[in-house]
């Protein structure tokens, strides 16, 4: 079954910020890692800053939890 719901250039417009860690193993799947960081993810999200955190996982979140904040802040201000 396929589904058409009509979206002809699908686009994220908007701001948006991906924080990962160097060490995160989702860069391990099969082009994750030519798709995020040889920039392929930005013809679909024109406006995504992309930090990569050198001591962190997949978790990075959890576990660097201040300086994630403090991205995230910077974020939000700049956007």
């Amino acid at each position: 079954m396929q589904l058409d719901c009509g979206i002809t250039n699908p686009k994220v417009i908007a701001p948006s910020l991906l924080i990962m860690g160097e060490k995160d193993y989702v860069m391990k799947s099969p082009g994750m890692e030519d798709y995020i960081r040889k920039g392929i993810v930005k013809q679909f999200m024109p406006n995504l800053d992309i930090i990569f955190m050198s001591e962190g996982n997949h978790f990075v979140q959890e576990q660097l939890p201040e300086q994630v904040n403090e991205l995230i802040l910077s974020f939000l201000t700049k956007n």
